[in-house]
């Protein structure tokens, strides 16, 4: 068995407390005042979120971040405007501080240019997208959506998305909210329902229209506007609830707690500091191109979440 199957909740990595009686309290301690003591902290430190978005050139990446966070993230290029596509195959980051109601998250964005650019996309996932997602979710949190959903019918829609799903599952690729995780009742019915709807089909969009006498953020085209904030246009406000509102913080500590610990030990399995035994983690395909570190020393962290943007135009496999 795949020894990351077995991998604890991140709840679970804490040490077992003895059994604890209930104690009859004589007077006021001030024990909730820890919760203002958190909150600020929190506000002066901030919060750091990592994001690393994947997919074909032209899919509308760098406007979905802007349009994620409402902000000018990335510069988005429109396809068609003779506008050179990079050759570089490198990893491009950028980091930005974003503020609201005096909350400061530090936010990195890393893109993926040219990937799968010169492939034949003809499957629903391609080999590529394959060994790369099988080799992702052991590493990141992944989730993905549909790109361009506006170009779709309802009914397409959701045959696309059911066969993302059937594909996903037919080749082991578990992608997050993952069931190992859910820690009780509560958890396991909100995240059932966000697991049925993955992926997500969504719309990015950076420009706001008047709509009925309101401003909405959404695309303009000749048969209307595209809101990107109504249900029934697009799946938009499911990921951004699911990244940012409602399980930010689990995405944070999923990472921390179980992905970036089995990589250090990975890491350090590969460079002999430990031996073999119960501690090892198999995390093969390892990519051959990253040295082993010269010592013990933790290997940088990955990046918290990872979103995988899936071109809808594939033909029916």
């Amino acid at each position: 068995m795949d020894p990351l199957r077995q991998s604890p909740s991140p709840s679970s990595s804490r040490a077992s407390s003895p059994r604890t009686l209930p104690c009859e309290m004589l007077g006021y301690v001030g024990i909730e005042a820890v919760l203002d003591q958190l909150k600020i902290k929190a506000m002066k430190m901030g919060f750091e979120f990592n994001i690393m978005v994947v997919g074909q050139s032209g899919l509308g990446k760098s406007t979905m971040v802007n349009t994620l966070f409402k902000s000018k993230m990335c510069k988005s290029t429109m396809p068609g405007l003779g506008v050179p596509t990079p050759q570089t195959l490198q990893l491009q980051s950028v980091t930005h501080v974003i503020e609201e109601s005096g909350v400061k998250l530090k936010l990195t964005v890393t893109d993926t240019p040219g990937f799968g650019d010169q492939i034949n996309n003809d499957k629903c996932l391609r080999p590529l997208d394959i060994e790369f997602l099988q080799r992702l979710c052991r590493t990141v949190n992944v989730v993905p959506v549909i790109a361009r959903a506006d170009s779709l019918t309802i009914e397409e829609r959701e045959a696309f998305r059911h066969r993302i799903q059937e594909n996903l599952k037919t080749h082991g690729i578990e992608v997050y909210p993952q069931k190992c995780f859910d820690e009780d009742i509560n958890d396991k019915i909100l995240n059932s329902k966000i697991r049925e709807r993955i992926p997500f089909a969504v719309v990015g969009a950076d420009r706001e229209h008047i709509v009925n006498g309101r401003c909405v953020l959404g695309r303009k085209t000749k048969w209307g506007i595209i809101e990107v904030e109504n249900m029934a246009h697009c799946e938009f406000p499911l990921l951004r609830d699911l990244l940012i509102r409602s399980h930010l913080q689990d995405l944070k500590d999923i990472t921390h707690n179980v992905h970036y610990e089995n990589y250090r030990i990975f890491r350090l399995n590969e460079s002999h500091v430990l031996p073999r035994g119960p501690g090892w983690v198999n995390l093969a395909p390892a990519p051959a191109s990253i040295p082993a570190p010269a010592g013990p020393q933790a290997s940088p962290r990955p990046p918290k979440v990872c979103w995988w943007a899936k071109d809808n135009s594939d033909e029916e496999c």
